[in-house]
């Protein structure tokens, strides 16, 4: 492999929310729920694109589910009291169960298989796990345009995140990007469950967090702002890891 090109940091990039599909078995459950389908409760509006964005642009793999989140939260853990949405969980248990086996399982043994090969691969990886977040949730307005969310107490993500929040500065300094917000990085999710798996030495992971204010307003704005993403990152990558790039 080439030396000082990203892919010598073993990038994956997750999505997690990435639709609002319900698949034919169980649309009997999502009747007349097609305006909940569709908010915020439903996917994470723009998340898929995002990931797609910086998959294509720093040359990753992205592994990414487009069933929605009412039927099986594929950011949660399978003993989390909301790992589905109502409706399902009032449904017989052999019925969940099918959905993790069909769905959750899956989605879930694929991010872990993809993730120890990279760290066999390059020894290290970096996670980015893309979603994005309502601009208003029960009456309070979210003061940030960019959240970036990791463990504390995981030194190279405490790291990764301060670079990444500093050349956001940089590229785009009229954004408000704060760390851990608009929720805490170390709290149940994909990132979390992974980090019981894998050594901080070998695994580094960041949930990107978008406003979905952007999203909805779309057009230039949301396809620059997606640009000072990717190129963000990338600085970002190239300061925190410096000697490979050398």
């Amino acid at each position: 492999m080439k030396p000082g090109t990203l892919k010598s940091l073993g990038i994956v990039i997750t999505c997690e929310h990435g639709g609002n599909q319900i698949p034919a078995p169980y649309l009997d459950y999502f009747r007349d729920q097609q305006e909940l389908l569709d908010s915020h409760r439903g996917f994470d509006a723009g998340a898929l694109i995002m990931a797609r964005a910086l998959a294509e642009n720093l040359s990753a793999p992205l592994v990414f589910a487009e069933v929605s989140r009412l039927l099986v939260d594929l950011n949660r853990s399978v003993h989390h009291p909301r790992l589905h949405g109502a409706t399902i969980r009032k449904a017989p248990i052999a019925l969940r169960q099918e959905i993790l086996r069909h769905y959750y399982q899956p989605y879930r043994n694929e991010a872990e298989r993809l993730v120890r090969q990279t760290i066999y691969e390059h020894g290290l990886i970096i996670h980015v796990s893309s979603h994005s977040f309502t601009p208003e949730l029960d009456g309070k307005l979210r003061n940030a345009d960019i959240g970036l969310l990791y463990d504390p107490a995981r030194p190279g993500e405490v790291e990764l995140s301060e670079h990444w929040k500093t050349a956001l500065k940089v590229c785009a300094p009229e954004l408000i990007v704060r760390r851990n917000y608009p929720y805490a990085g170390k709290g149940d999710g994909l990132t979390n469950w992974l980090r019981r798996h894998f050594s901080p030495n070998a695994y580094v992971g960041i949930e990107l967090e978008v406003n979905q204010k952007h999203i909805v307003e779309g057009g230039r704005h949301w396809s620059v702002l997606r640009k000072v993403i990717v190129d963000s990152l990338r600085h970002a990558l190239k300061s925190r890891y410096a000697e490979i790039f050398a």
